[in-house]
């Protein structure tokens, strides 16, 4: 058995959304100070590294994360690579990737993956996006549940339409997975995100079996 972690670090350099709030990571007790326990508590955005959009994120009369039920998100799921040359994952690169329409999850490995490797902390307007014809055809498709390798499923200058497209079906998206030492193929996904109430979103821990 093999597991792999595709859950990005949180910390205070973690890579966020422009204009989300920051990752804040602050000890309010230190035993090197006198107190019996190190505490620390943590500010950020819910939208933060690894994790999850319901419904509600675009659709204003949509799911609440605490309506989504597990089952979701914990099943059969497969990567799918697409090639560096490809910009947009639009519905005819859908069509051309080769996704198992008997396996409900899908996670996309682009051009994207490099940056994690590297290390690369600047946000990058050009990253690789679904269109909203590409999510349509997901949708039709059947997919439960749609993954990409960077802060947003959406292409930057079209963000709205492609996560309408898959929240209005009730497709969860998975943002933020780190697939640069994942292989294309079929795995199982446990991807549970923090038990938050009355939210659009949360950060998710989320690992691949095989």
């Amino acid at each position: 058995m093999e597991i792999f972690d595709i859950t990005l670090l949180i910390s205070a350099t973690t890579l966020v959304w422009p204009g989300d709030p920051p990752v804040t990571i602050e000890r309010v007790e230190r035993i090197d100070e006198g107190s019996e326990d190190n505490l620390s508590q943590i500010a950020m955005g819910v939208h933060t590294g690894t994790h999850v959009d319901a419904p509600w994120h675009f659709i204003a009369d949509g799911d609440k994360l605490e309506a989504i039920p597990l089952d979701v998100f914990i099943g059969p799921a497969q990567v799918v690579e697409i090639g560096d040359e490809v910009s947009v994952i639009t519905a005819e690169v859908v069509r051309r990737a080769g996704i198992n329409p008997g396996i409900p999850r899908v996670l996309f490995k682009t051009l994207n993956s490099t940056w994690w490797q590297s290390g690369d902390r600047q946000f990058h307007e050009d990253y690789v996006g679904v269109s909203a014809d590409g999510a349509q055809l997901l949708v039709e498709m059947g997919m439960k549940l749609v993954g990409i390798d960077y802060l947003s499923i959406a292409p930057y200058a079209q963000t709205a339409e492609p996560h309408r497209v898959l929240l209005k079906a009730g497709v969860v998206i998975l943002e933020s997975v780190d697939l640069s030492k994942v292989g294309a193929g079929e795995y199982m996904l446990y991807c549970l995100p923090l038990n938050l109430s009355g939210v659009e979103g949360a950060p998710a821990r989320a690992v691949l079996i095989r």
